[in-house]
């Protein structure tokens, strides 16, 4: 639907990068904000304005605009979920966002209410569900899926014949190797490896570097690196 205006859940970050997104380079015309009345502190955002989510229909017509819920991995991504299905009863075309310069197969199989950056890689023979962010420099490998409502990170990557289930979350640099399942609502912290099968609400946390004794002066002077 070519230069349908776009009406955006949300007021925070995510939110920002959308709105830029959909402005710079995509056929829709973002024309409002919107968000549950209790969480509106004005009645602008980004030079557009903000409706409550209460009355939108009453201002923004579901037949004349399309809605993207661009809220954050709160609980697992399950806010945003939730927010997806009250504007879906609402009436509303929930798009997805790919951006041009992804590398993204024909084949691709995606849901609604979807977000994938620039420099993102996807293989052939990948499904993706409803509602699932992926943000710059992540892969995503031949014959896998992911379910729905989850999110990813910079940089994340994923090997082929992978399947994810549903309200995931990968932080930067995550990784998982071939032929691995992953239950629903787990948590991969940034620099995670899995190289094995997890249930459903497991959490992998990669270990911090440890701090270096000397500081960043008396390093270089050790390496003879006068910078």
């Amino acid at each position: 639907m070519s230069n349908k205006k776009l009406v955006i859940f949300g007021l925070g970050e995510a939110a920002e990068v959308l709105f830029f997104f959909f402005k710079h380079h995509s056929e829709y015309t973002p024309v409002a904000f919107t968000v549950d009345r209790n969480y509106i502190s004005s009645d602008s955002f980004n030079g557009l304005p903000v409706a409550a989510f209460e009355d939108l229909e009453t201002i923004y017509d579901p037949k004349t605009h399309a809605m993207f819920v661009a809220l954050g991995y709160t609980n697992l991504n399950q806010l945003r979920a939730n927010k997806l299905v009250a504007a879906k009863e609402k009436g509303y075309e929930i798009i997805s966002y790919i951006h041009p310069d992804a590398g993204v197969p024909s084949d691709l199989t995606i849901g609604e209410n979807c977000f994938i950056m620039n420099t993102v890689h996807i293989h052939p023979h990948v499904n993706i569900g409803d509602n699932v962010f992926i943000w710059s420099g992540t892969i995503l490998s031949h014959h896998s899926s992911v379910g729905n409502h989850c999110w990813f990170t910079s940089g994340v990557n994923i090997a082929g014949n992978v399947n994810i289930g549903s309200n995931c979350f990968f932080a930067i640099n995550a990784t998982v190797t071939n032929n691995v399942s992953i239950g629903n609502r787990c948590f991969l912290g940034a620099n995670s490896l899995v190289n094995k099968d997890l249930g459903d609400g497991k959490v992998m946390i990669a270990s911090s570097t440890k701090e270096y004794t000397l500081d960043s002066t008396q390093f270089l002077d050790m390496l003879g690196d006068k910078v």
